[in-house]
């Protein structure tokens, strides 16, 4: 019990390190007074241009991916909670003052790891969908919706299955502003 509570708090840890912020610092920008103001890959690339937002991209993903497998160690129940820590760091990092980003690039690498084929099923929903709009948001919001759906249907437990919802209304949650905005017609496409 002491080791899985001891990689749950180490994958909160690893969850919690803002990628996305101390790349806008190393540039000299506080980027939550840019953009969007958030520290997703998103407002990074828009701010600072692609080769920053993909190593944000990259980095929120590869935190995820870390804590799954650090979980894993200990078996698929102790991935879960690991990977729910790391969500949970992203979201509300203790390095930022508990603020953080949205989730989405993280539970990317924690469900590559726990749900390959139902992640790539909703990454294929993400590159539609933002093909067809080029909203981010839109893209984002779909797929996750998407995951738990996929989960299902490629049979994973119901372990998996439950959380990829808990995470899916998570995501789609903290994106409430982004939803009011595409409703109002306001919400920037990327790229412009």
């Amino acid at each position: 019990m002491f080791k899985l509570l001891l990689f749950v708090f180490l994958a909160y840890l690893i969850g919690s390190f803002p990628t996305g912020y101390l790349l806008a610092r190393l540039k000299g920008v506080n980027i939550f007074e840019r953009g969007s103001g958030n520290i997703g890959a998103t407002n990074i690339w828009r701010t600072l241009g692609p080769l920053y937002g993909t190593l944000a991209f990259v980095g929120d993903m590869g935190k995820g991916a870390l804590a799954a497998y650090l979980g894993m160690c200990l078996g698929p129940t102790a991935a879960l909670l690991t990977g729910a820590a790391a969500l949970v760091g992203h979201a509300f990092s203790i390095f930022l003052r508990f603020r953080g980003g949205k989730m989405v690039a993280t539970a990317l690498g924690v469900f590559l790891f726990l749900a390959p084929k139902a992640t790539l099923g909703a990454l294929g929903v993400w590159i539609f969908v933002f093909a067809l709009g080029r909203y981010v948001s839109l893209a984002s919001i779909i797929a996750a919706g998407s995951l738990p759906i996929l989960a299902c249907a490629f049979r994973y437990s119901r372990g998996i299955c439950a959380f990829s919802l808990l995470v899916a209304l998570l995501i789609i949650f903290r994106h409430r502003d982004n939803i009011r905005r595409l409703l109002e017609g306001r919400e920037h496409r990327f790229g412009r």
